[in-house]
């Protein structure tokens, strides 16, 4: 059951810890607060009815040193104890962890939640800097990551402790600003009558505005996956393809910088996730960071933050295990987060 007052943050080790996607789910196991993370393969989302069952074949079943804790990290916002996922039809249920995996702790956590932690401390080597800026030590940072979906966070120092500020802000409303905007915007696909930022920041996000440049210019879609889009975007074969992902990242950089005013986030923002490592050819040209940049009155202000590319490959893990391994280090909110058997 959880409970309202943990004055303990430590979990028992082992800890598995995971990261878990609309698409995708990472799992790694802490032997200890020494240990380097033992990483399993990933599990495709789709494969399995529901987590209990993927924990169960894919990481218990296949190791010998049970964990006594864990740690998730979850595409979707946590309330209650039945905690469904935004992009998946897996519901996470930590009472039935308990009760039917052997656990004895369980923490939840949003993922982008789990960007935060990572980005507290990425050495140079696992990041890629886009554009002007200096990182502000100490200063508060933001988190945005192109998936399945669009997740948002931000990372806030004070008192020696870094807070991760999860929530939804993927989800905030996007606008028409340029003359091709208003030409594109009549065929793009809304939700509830609404274009929000991950209507267009994600991988159906792509397939979106690619979509709506096609119609407007009166023709034929003829590519079908995000991963062709991008692929024709980048060795310039395809016309629409190619300003479809100039397009991606125009507004991608709207939203970073939103994010940047919003957090004040003179340590930086980061973008995190699949789709900006691959398309970072073209995040390195101008657009993005013009977006970016375009915020009067404070464009000067934006000029001075620095922007990143994560290019971890385990990111979130990473968050994890270092919340995992010194959780006094991090302001993690576990009220009604965590359940203990």
């Amino acid at each position: 059951m959880a409970r309202s007052s943990d004055l303990d943050t430590h979990l028992p080790f082992p800890i598995l810890i995971g990261d878990i996607g609309g698409t995708n789910a990472r799992f790694a196991l802490l032997v200890d607060a020494f240990a380097e993370p033992r990483q399993f393969p990933i599990v495709q989302t789709a494969n399995f009815s529901n987590i209990d069952d993927a924990i169960q074949k894919c990481i218990l079943d296949t190791t010998s040193t049970q964990p006594r804790s864990a740690i998730l990290a979850l595409a979707g916002p946590i309330q209650g104890d039945e905690v469904p996922l935004t992009n998946c039809p897996w519901v996470v249920r930590p009472k039935e962890m308990i009760a039917n995996l052997g656990f004895e702790d369980v923490l939840l956590v949003n993922d982008f939640e789990a960007q935060a932690l990572a980005v507290a401390s990425l050495s140079d080597s696992d990041r890629e800097q886009i554009g002007p800026g200096v990182e502000a030590a100490g200063a508060s940072r933001a988190v945005l990551g192109p998936g399945t979906g669009l997740g948002v966070a931000g990372l806030v120092h004070a008192q020696h402790t870094w807070f991760p500020v999860p929530g939804e802000g993927g989800h905030v409303d996007m606008g028409p600003r340029s003359e091709r905007d208003f030409q594109i915007w009549p065929f793009l696909e809304p939700i509830e009558g609404r274009i929000s930022a991950e209507q267009l920041l994600c991988g159906r996000g792509i397939m979106n505005i690619y979509q709506a440049v096609s119609a407007a210019d009166g023709k034929e879609a003829l590519l079908d996956t995000p991963s062709a889009v991008t692929s024709h975007a980048l060795d310039g074969t395809d016309p629409s393809a190619v300003e479809t992902v100039s397009l991606f990242c125009t507004y991608l950089g709207r939203v970073a910088g939103d994010m940047a005013m919003i957090f004040m986030a003179k340590g930086g923002v980061y973008l995190a996730g699949g789709i900006p490592l691959k398309i970072l050819p073209a995040l390195r040209k101008s657009a993005f960071r013009a977006a970016f940049e375009d915020k009067a009155p404070h464009s000067a202000l934006m000029r001075q933050i620095p922007t990143f590319v994560v290019t971890h490959p385990m990111a979130a893990l990473a968050g994890l295990a270092a919340y995992a391994r010194m959780p006094d280090r991090f302001g993690v909110a576990t009220e009604g987060r965590r359940w203990k058997s």
